[in-house]
């Protein structure tokens, strides 16, 4: 048996950063297009740029820099700060793993069930 838990930060209830919108980040560094992240991670580039639009705005941060296209194409970078949140985000996330595996070792980890 194995425990699984989901994360996720939310401002007035609505959605801000998540696994998903972490791994489009993490692909837009990786391949530095909003578009080529999207395909990666199968959402529409047009997905994609509403999460980012709404993380940028519920952070009030800026996430992205984008460059527009041209004769040596686009592309987009992360800032400091979507870099300094992803790792923050990280560090929250395996904390808290950390704390479910704990808990469920605890109450799980005996011959009844």
């Amino acid at each position: 048996m194995e425990i699984r838990s989901k994360l996720w930060i939310e401002i007035d209830g609505k959605p801000v950063f998540g696994r998903g919108r972490r791994f489009l980040l993490e692909a837009i560094d990786k391949y530095g297009s909003i578009n080529q992240a999207a395909k990666e991670i199968n959402i529409s580039y047009r997905k994609a740029w509403g999460y980012i639009k709404a993380m940028e705005e519920r952070l009030g941060i800026k996430l992205i820099e984008r460059q527009t296209g041209g004769r040596h194409g686009g592309g987009a970078t992360l800032t400091q700060d979507a870099r300094n949140f992803l790792k923050k985000y990280e560090a929250l996330e395996k904390g808290i793993q950390g704390l479910v595996d704990e808990r469920f070792i605890q109450i799980f980890n005996t011959k009844e069930l």
